[in-house]
């Protein structure tokens, strides 16, 4: 029955394009705004090949950096939103519900991390450019998400916070310091921009690493404090950047928690960047691959397991298998592979929504 699918999902795409086992008519199926998978693109994919294998099967974007601080405002006087208004003016086009990635983050310009900021200096940067993103996106019937944190804690429990230099992994907005509960005060400083100025916007708090239990529980503790303190959290994502063998059957638990969490809140869960780092492993290796799929399909099965619980939604960050610079990940396995062909984790992904399976299997 498995392969059946994959070949009838294979060869209705290759003749018809668009058709009735692309994600996005596949999910159509579902209750309405329950369930969305989307994928990432870069600012240099549009009017790509890339950008029509992202319209053959999605109807949720995300678009990659075009509307983070370093892009619009990176430095005080300087604004730029070419980018940000390309990609707005491509999901309006194409009628894409739009989560727009532009948090208070790591994801900072090297203005923000040089040492010499001051404390007040960061604040009104901070201030500047999240009150026009939030204004902007606000006005935008397309856009329902918006990351307004990101990357707050490390895997060990600890705040992430700056580091000497202008370092491209450091948070430079913890100097701008902490409240008497011990929340850093840009947190609660982004969210109270969002809730004024975005209130037609869905305001997600995002997060990386793996199901660290420390991590979590400091990042649930955080939002709890949040939304005592009266604050809008609409959502909670978590970045999914598998390595070696995905998630372990205790990490199944621990993220199938989460959502339940998530859930009884009433807030949403989001799988915000689902992808596949390597470090040393051959990206054409079957095995890769195989966990690869068999790790995309535990989580989609999961989120079709809590789907009528709470808003679940998936995005994967990046459509295609690309090497990266640098250290690690060395190379980035997607849904699609160099030459733009699909990869068995795709069409896990639509077995399982066709069939809404719930079923884990255990990578040995």
């Amino acid at each position: 029955m498995k392969y059946l699918i994959c070949l009838l999902v294979f060869f209705s795409t290759q003749l018809f394009g668009q058709d009735n086992y692309s994600i996005r008519n596949i999910i159509s199926e579902y209750p309405k705004d329950s369930f969305f998978i989307g994928g990432t693109l870069n600012h240099s994919e549009l009017n790509s090949k890339i950008e029509k294998l992202f319209l053959k099967e999605f109807n949720y974007l995300t678009p990659e950096n075009a509307s983070k601080q370093t892009a619009i405002h990176p430095r005080p006087g300087v604004w730029n939103w070419k980018k940000h208004d390309d990609f707005i003016n491509f999901a309006n086009k194409n009628n894409l519900k739009v989560r727009i990635h532009g948090p208070i983050s790591p994801q900072a310009s090297k203005w923000a991390k040089n040492d010499s900021r001051t404390k007040e200096e960061l604040l009104n940067n901070l201030e500047e450019f999240f009150t026009a993103l939030c204004k902007r996106v606000n006005d935008e019937p397309n856009v329902i998400w918006m990351d307004v944190v990101n990357e707050t804690v490390l895997r060990n429990g600890n705040w992430f916070s700056e580091k000497p230099g202008d370092s491209s992994w450091e948070n430079p907005w913890t100097q701008i310091g902490f409240n008497d509960d011990g929340i850093p005060l840009y947190i609660i400083k982004a969210f109270e921009i969002a809730n004024k100025y975005a209130p037609d916007v869905k305001l997600v708090y995002n997060h990386n690493g793996g199901m660290e239990k420390p991590m979590w529980k400091k990042v649930i503790k955080t939002i709890e404090y949040l939304r005592n303190s009266g604050f809008r959290v609409d959502g909670l994502g978590w970045q999914g950047h598998l390595r070696n063998k995905g998630l372990d059957k205790h990490d199944l638990i621990f993220f199938s928690e989460i959502i339940d969490w998530t859930h009884q809140l009433g807030m949403e869960f989001h799988v915000t960047e689902l992808n596949f780092w390597l470090k040393d492993e051959n990206p054409k290796s079957l095995i890769v691959n195989n966990i690869q799929s068999v790790s995309y399909s535990n989580i989609i099965n999961t989120l079709i397991s809590k789907r009528k619980n709470g808003v679940v939604t998936l995005n994967h960050w990046g459509l295609i298998d690309k090497p990266k610079n640098g250290k690690f990940p060395s190379y980035i396995l997607s849904l699609y592979d160099a030459e733009l062909k699909p990869k068995q984790a795709l069409y896990n992904i639509k077995k399982s929504l066709i069939e809404k399976s719930t079923r884990i299997h255990l990578i040995k």
